[in-house]
């Protein structure tokens, strides 16, 4: 029933792939101003790096909670205007955006740690309904293509908001550096561009794309089915989890190992690249800010090579296979993240970034091509916020633990931790070659 229901939507044409996707544009901006940023935004604010993992517990935790239930939500949401996702985006947009331009603004930071909670709350309530807008809208041929085309849109958003502040300080003149406690200009006006792109992205695929009516997918059948009320909504949760097709139970354990490489990347890269490759000695050292610009221009070179490899991925993947595609980009990615601490020339590190690159735009589109195909249609929305469990639990993990780890196993060596992310990114490679079945 389920491949029948995917395969009765129509066809729609690239304009319209392209129009649904482009909000994805804009919440990738602001997810990767604050990957990018928020480590030297913490050292700004004198936090150590033992304390950096800690202070990024805000979007784990909110993510564990949001998803599934803005999932089951948006499943059971029709507005005769808006749809059924397209709420969530908006409102989302909304209150993400606000937060960006107030985020360069702590001076303390409980002030910086808390604007991230509420812009990771609301980037959830944006992002999370996107996957199941792309399952709801087109059939199962044109999935993988519906999926790519998020990744080139996550990777043309993500190479220019981590290259933003190196722009602000070369193309603008505004510092790269400030007194101890206060936030650079060209971070500031980084965030408040942010802000607007993400608004303006996701208001443009809120205007433009239409999502089918409740009876063509089983809207009203799913509310007669289901119980009502919070309690109902949590019994679902639980029962979907408990019942998760065998494919989904492997991909989130590779999941699981993937995000960690990011997460430690994203934790430590900029600051390894100020302290170990510049030889920064301190946040006000005029060598750090030139460290973290350039850090922050080869991670948007790593979405330069994201965008461009997602115009090939689909040919890739239709000639070996999603599992052998993803299992070769996770390799990929693993080798570029070890890598960066043998790296003594620093344009040596868009080297290792093009590794990281091919796996973020494989990361970004085939575990959920793989994963939309067992589905049931009615469920949709919940089950891919469950799929992102298996993101944001290693995060939490990570972030309540790795602490302890920098401080007391690697004496706050960021390269390390970075090299450790590779490794666990290998784990993932290896789980979805031998254990994936595509039968299941």
């Amino acid at each position: 029933m389920t491949n029948i229901q995917a395969t009765a939507k129509p066809r729609l044409s690239l304009s319209q792939i392209i129009n649904m996707s482009v909000g994805f544009f804009g919440i990738q901006f602001g997810w990767d101003l604050q990957r990018a940023n928020m480590g030297p935004i913490y050292e700004h604010l004198h936090a150590h790096a033992d304390d950096i993992p800690l202070l990024f517990l805000a979007a784990p935790l909110t993510g564990l909670i949001v998803q599934p239930i803005i999932g089951y939500m948006s499943d059971r949401t029709w507005h005769p205007t808006f749809g059924r996702r397209r709420p969530y985006f908006l409102i989302g947009a909304i209150l993400s955006a606000i937060a960006l331009v107030f985020m360069p603004h702590s001076s303390v930071l409980w002030m910086a740690a808390g604007l991230l909670w509420v812009m990771d709350v609301f980037g959830n309530v944006a992002m999370e309904p996107f996957r199941a807008f792309v399952a709801d809208k087109l059939n199962e041929e044109q999935r993988t293509q519906g999926f790519v085309m998020q990744s080139l849109m996550i990777g043309l958003g993500g190479s220019i908001a981590s290259a933003l502040p190196w722009m602000m300080t070369n193309w603008f003149e505004l510092s790269n550096t400030a007194a101890s406690g206060i936030i650079p200009d060209n971070v500031k006006w980084s965030f408040y561009i942010g802000a607007f792109f993400f608004f303006t992205a996701v208001l443009y695929t809120v205007i433009t794309s239409k999502e089918y009516p409740p009876e063509d997918i089983g809207f009203k059948e799913k509310i007669k089915e289901s119980n009502k009320g919070f309690g109902g909504g949590i019994k679902e949760i639980y029962e979907a989890i408990t019942n998760m097709p065998k494919k989904m139970k492997v991909l989130s354990l590779v999941q699981f190992f993937t995000w960690p490489g990011l997460f430690l990347m994203w934790f430590y890269y900029n600051t390894a690249v100020a302290r170990n490759v510049f030889h920064a000695t301190s946040e006000t050292d005029p060598l750090y800010g030139q460290g973290t610009n350039f850090g922050g221009l080869t991670l948007s070179f790593y979405n330069v090579v994201t965008f461009l490899f997602a115009f090939i991925l689909p040919f890739i993947a239709k000639k070996l296979g999603n599992k052998l595609t993803h299992s070769v980009c996770l390799l990929a990615g693993a080798i570029g993240l070890i890598s960066v601490a043998f790296v003594q020339n620093k344009y040596m590190l868009f080297v290792s970034m093009t590794g990281v690159g091919i796996a973020w735009a494989s990361i970004l589109s085939l575990p959920y091509a793989m994963l939309s195909g067992v589905l049931p249609q009615n469920k949709i929305g919940v089950y891919m916020g469950i799929f992102n469990f298996f993101i944001v639990l290693p995060e939490i993990i990570a972030s309540l633990g790795f602490g302890w780890i920098m401080k007391n196993v690697l004496n706050n060596d960021r390269l390390a931790a970075v090299q450790i992310g590779g490794v666990l990114m290998i784990i993932a490679a290896l789980i979805c070659f031998f254990l994936i079945r595509d039968k299941d």
